[in-house]
């Protein structure tokens, strides 16, 4: 059994969100599960692409990041939320082996 709150990440956006009266402050990103990925590259993913990140991020995102929302994002919130994304794809194996413990 997995523990939950590993599948879900919260992200304090650099500089806001703006939806008319709203101010979105905190993104939580959820770990994608396969089907969300279909018509995506996964190498497009690990790589940050735009185009992947714009495909993925309206499917995992609460509050529901929209197409918009995505690109009006600050470049550092928009590799923020892409690196958790990374984090999320990568076995454990690859993990451990970008950051051994002493």
């Amino acid at each position: 059994m997995t523990d939950s709150s590993a599948e879900i990440r919260t992200v304090t956006l650099d500089t806001p969100i703006r939806r008319g009266e709203q101010t979105i402050e905190t993104v939580q990103v959820r770990k994608p599960k396969a089907g969300e990925l279909r018509g995506l590259s996964l190498s497009s993913l690990l790589n940050l692409d735009y185009a992947a990140l714009e495909g993925l991020l309206p499917r995992i995102t609460a509050p529901l990041l929209s197409k918009q929302d995505i690109a009006g994002l600050d470049p550092s919130d928009l590799t923020q939320l892409g690196s958790e994304v990374m984090d999320f794809l990568l076995p454990k194996g690859a993990k451990a082996a970008l950051s051994p413990t002493t």
